[in-house]
């Protein structure tokens, strides 16, 4: 099986891009150009050009990624995956000295970072080839050490190799529902494997995760509409649903009303 890129050029044409996706390593991220607004259910911040920052792995984030005005949204990500940094652990000794909470996401603000970061440039031909090339490896290794050096409290997050435990469900379901994400991303996220996740939700909730996941999400849709003057073009994607003719359906079944006609 081929490896993924440990370092990934991305770019994104003329029009503002969201979505909402499951972090699953953690990933340092320069941003060359646009600007991005990324949120979780404590915060949210603004990047722009120039701008760098580390997402911490095992979290559901928001963004919107918007373009320049005549230009195009570009960024570079390394993704630090558990397999490398087990095996610096091994290599140089590091370890977690505590279990850290810290924030999904945080800028980091190192002119050292951005110089290394902007140096990553001179491989774009590199990062928008498809399959692997070893110097990228290296490159990320070399991204690991100097974030050690540099940003040291990041030891014990990159460290961290422990697995999500066991967690209030009821809780974490209506913080989260809102994420439009599969249903093992769920499970694994409240420590539980999925058959485990489906028993322990409907003994909580007393219907399936699917079916509580569509009708929480509507019920919220039907406040924001018809109390907050929201329209159906304003929720539906922040609410988990992947399309606004899919919305409007279930919306208009469920209520018995069109939402735009609310």
């Amino acid at each position: 099986m081929t490896k993924k890129p440990p370092i990934q050029y991305s770019c994104y044409f003329s029009r503002s891009s969201k979505g909402e996706q499951f972090v699953p390593e953690h990933t340092l991220v320069y941003i060359i150009s646009g600007s991005l607004v990324m949120t979780d259910n404590s915060h949210t911040l603004n990047f722009n050009a120039g701008d760098i920052y580390f997402c911490r792995r095992n979290n559901l984030v928001k963004y919107t990624k918007c373009p320049p005005d005549r230009g195009e949204y570009q960024s570079i990500s390394i993704y630090f995956d558990q397999q490398t940094l087990r095996n610096i652990s091994l290599e140089y000794g590091y370890k977690a000295v505590q279990h850290d909470v810290t924030p999904a996401f945080q800028h980091i603000s190192s002119p050292e970072i951005g110089n290394y970061m902007r140096s990553l440039l001179a491989y774009e031909t590199i990062l928008k080839r498809t399959g692997t090339n070893e110097l990228l490896f290296v490159k990320q290794k070399e991204a690991i050490l100097l974030l050690l050096q540099l940003v040291p409290s990041l030891k014990s997050v990159l460290f961290d190799f422990s697995e999500p435990g066991k967690i209030d469900l009821e809780g974490f379901m209506e913080k989260n529902y809102h994420y439009n994400v599969q249903m093992q991303r769920f499970a694994y996220l409240t420590g539980r494997s999925l058959a485990t996740f489906k028993r322990d939700f409907e003994k909580i909730f007393n219907k399936p995760p699917s079916r509580w996941l569509q009708q929480r999400r509507l019920r919220e849709a039907y406040y924001l509409i018809k109390e907050q003057g929201k329209t159906p073009s304003d929720v539906y994607l922040g609410l988990g649903f992947e399309d606004l003719s899919h919305f409007s359906f279930v919306f208009k079944k469920n209520y018995g009303v069109a939402p735009s006609k609310l």
